[in-house]
C-alpha cells in the first residue's frame, strides 16, 4: 500500500517494540517478516493489488509470514465480502459486511473485552465492516455488541476497528508476537470473550 496509508499503523508497530525500525512500504523490518493491510477503501486497494501484481504475492507471502488487516484490510482478508460483493485475498474463513456499522456519521469509539488483556480494549470504528460469520479455525479475540471485531487464524490477524488510532499498544504488541513466534492466544481467554 502507499506509504501514507500505512504510516500510522506501522509507526504504532515500531513503537510497540523498540528494536524494530521504522518500516518502508508497509513492511516490517527483520527480513520483511510481516505485511499490514491498512484501512481505506477496499475496492481501490484490491484494484491496486491486482494491477501491480501483488495479489498472488501477498497470498503466497501469507503461507509463512504474518499479515495484519485493519478495517478495509480485514475486508481484503475475508473469504466472502458482502454489501456489495467483491473479490478479496480469501485468507480468512469469514464473511464480512462492508460498512456494517453504518456510514461516517455512525463512526464511534467503544471499549470492550478481549483475550489480549484484562483491561478493556479501546476500539475506534470508522465506517467499519461487520464480521457476520467466522469459520472453523478462526479465533475470536475481541467482540463488540456480540459481533467478532478482532480475529486470528494462524499468523493472520484482522480487526474491523482501527487500533492505530488509540494510545493502547496491545493489539500491535500481539501482532508482533505473531511475527516473531507464530500464533499464541490463550485458550481460557478465548472462552471468556466468547461468553460476552
Amino acid at each position: 500500500m502507499c506509504d501514507r496509508a500505512i504510516s500510522t499503523p506501522m509507526v504504532k508497530i515500531s513503537r510497540a517494540t523498540p528494536d524494530i525500525g521504522y518500516p518502508i512500504s508497509g513492511r516490517c523490518d527483520r527480513a520483511y517478516a510481516c505485511r499490514v493491510l491498512p484501512g481505506g477503501e477496499s475496492t481501490t486497494q484490491l484494484q491496486f493489488l491486482q494491477e501491480e501484481g501483488l495479489y498472488q504475492a501477498i497470498r503466497k507471502f501469507s503461507e509463512h509470514h504474518a499479515i495484519f488487516g485493519t478495517c478495509a484490510g480485514a475486508i481484503l482478508l475475508a473469504n466472502r465480502v458482502k454489501n456489495p460483493a467483491q473479490d478479496s485475498l480469501k485468507l480468512l474463513d469469514m464473511t464480512i459486511l462492508r460498512n456494517g456499522y453504518g456510514r461516517q456519521l455512525a463512526s464511534d469509539v467503544f471499549s470492550g473485552p478481549s483475550t489480549l488483556s484484562d483491561v478493556p480494549l479501546e476500539m475506534v470504528f470508522i465506517r467499519a465492516p461487520v464480521i457476520e460469520k467466522v469459520g472453523k479455525g478462526i479465533a475470536v479475540l475481541a467482540k463488540h455488541r456480540g459481533q467478532a471485531v478482532l480475529v486470528q487464524s494462524d499468523r493472520i490477524l484482522a480487526a474491523t476497528f482501527h487500533p492505530e488510532l488509540t494510545a493502547d499498544p496491545t493489539v500491535h504488541q500481539y501482532f508482533l508476537t505473531l511475527v516473531e513466534n507464530g500464533p499464541s492466544a490463550p485458550p481460557e481467554a478465548k472462552a471468556r470473550v466468547g461468553r460476552k
